[in-house]
């Protein structure tokens, strides 16, 4: 069963605990209700032994647990995960570290990952629009060119994150204008003007 398999891997965390990392964790304000500490190449190597599990990954996200969410990520098939699912672990993902590891090793992959991030990139969360502009860089540097519409709303978001984003905000937005510039000589162009015409170089 399922719950299981849960409470099987949340006794393997003890194997992979590092007391110091959760200690600094929690030193910087990272509040996780428990949290090993568990290195993220050890919880990658446990994911690859459980291969891809839709419903080991929805029960492991419900575990407010440090360990449970990273692999939750790790172990969800991006081709079986809901439009509706993704937007309840935005809801209740409260630690950058999730959203990071999410948007770079899961949300990227989803279907309707574009759709996605145009709406994140768009919200007043902060969070969210992190997560966005690091899904768009994702597809970028996959050579995934966004239409008309798609770039004139990215332009126009990147922008104002650049200006009025929190650190974190900015250097996501940053990295996206990269990436999009990489695309071909047109979407350079786009970049440079797009930064030069609020002080900003992209090289």
């Amino acid at each position: 069963m399922t719950a299981d398999r849960v409470k099987e891997i949340k006794r393997s965390f003890r194997l992979m605990m590092d007391g110091q990392t959760a200690q600094s964790m929690r030193d910087k304000g990272v509040a996780y209700r428990i949290n090993w500490g568990a290195p993220l190449p050890m919880l990658k190597e446990k994911a690859r032994e459980i291969g891809e599990d839709y419903e080991l990954a929805i029960a492991l996200w419900k575990d407010d647990v440090r360990e449970c969410k990273i692999l939750a990520v790790f172990v969800m098939p991006a081709d079986r995960m809901l439009p509706e699912v993704t937007d309840i672990w935005m809801e209740q993902t409260r630690e950058w570290e999730i959203a990071e590891i999410a948007s770079s090793c899961l949300y990227w992959r989803l279907p309707f990952a574009a759709e996605k991030a145009y709406q994140w990139i768009a919200s007043d969360n902060e969070m969210y629009q992190m997560c966005g502009f690091s899904v768009l860089s994702r597809l970028f540097m996959n050579g995934q060119e966004p239409n008309t519409r798609g770039i004139n709303e990215y332009i126009d978001q990147m922008t104002a994150a650049m200006q009025g984003g929190t650190l974190r905000v900015r250097k996501a937005a940053m990295a996206s204008a990269i990436r999009f510039s990489e695309l071909g000589l047109v979407y350079r162009r786009m970049a440079e003007n797009a930064l030069k015409s609020i002080g900003i170089e992209l090289f």
